[in-house]
């Protein structure tokens, strides 16, 4: 049982630790030959953590070589152009000026309902409205509308919003960040003012409070405290 135990352990940690190479990604955005490292190496790992008459080593081996394999192959189209067209392929445009793109879309094998999906998940329902829609390398579909349909900025409307900050969480679940504070330049006396504006007396009775690069406050008291 031990023995099980340590190999499903190792297989595991290995499995992390190749995803965690390839970077952060999501599934739907993995270029083809991370896909491929992904399906081939929930296999290989399953054949060693299951028939223990197979050496460990002997399942680690394939592991690794894929993940050395899939590592080059991220440095080479990395470094070569031709490279990375030949591997991970180029975008393609689906639509340009409101029309469909037939060729491209019979070549990227992109049908029209497809189509009709995306363009709706992105919030666009008239096909003429869109001035380039892009197919990506992973699969996902880049909307860019035409100038008269996009919405208005501040910059053009002629205003000044003031910035908005990055948050920092000071207090997760009741748990104070004192690094967090700290770095964000404030004390326990600041603090101190806050959780009493807040009508809250410790920070185990705070769920979340973030304060922004402009001194912004937002606070969650946790349900049920009082």
């Amino acid at each position: 049982m031990f023995i099980a135990l340590f190999r499903a352990i190792a297989l595991y940690l290995l499995i992390i630790l190749g995803v965690r190479l390839m970077g952060k990604r999501q599934v739907g955005e993995l270029e083809p030959s991370e896909l491929v490292f992904a399906l081939l190496i929930a296999d290989l790992a399953a054949v060693p953590m299951q028939d223990f008459g197979i050496p460990l080593l002997i399942g680690v081996i394939p592991i690794v070589t894929l993940l050395c394999l899939t590592l080059l192959l991220s440095l080479l189209t990395a470094r070569s152009i031709r490279a990375r067209a030949l591997l991970c392929g180029v975008p393609s445009i689906v639509v340009k000026d409101g029309a469909v793109c037939q060729r491209e879309m019979r070549r990227n094998r992109f049908t029209l309902d497809e189509l009709a999906e995306e363009l709706r998940c992105q919030g666009v329902a008239d096909i003429g409205k869109v001035k380039y829609a892009i197919l990506e390398t992973n699969g996902q579909l880049t909307v860019l509308l035409k100038a008269e349909e996009q919405p208005l900025t501040a910059l053009q409307a002629g205003l000044h919003p003031p910035e908005g900050g990055l948050p920092t969480l000071i207090i997760s679940d009741g748990r104070l960040l004192a690094e967090n504070l700290r770095r964000r330049g404030l004390d326990e006396n600041w603090l101190a003012k806050q959780l009493k504006a807040n009508k809250v007396k410790r920070p185990r009775e705070v769920f979340a409070l973030w304060v922004d690069e402009q001194g912004q406050v937002t606070f969650a008291k946790k349900e049920g405290a009082r």
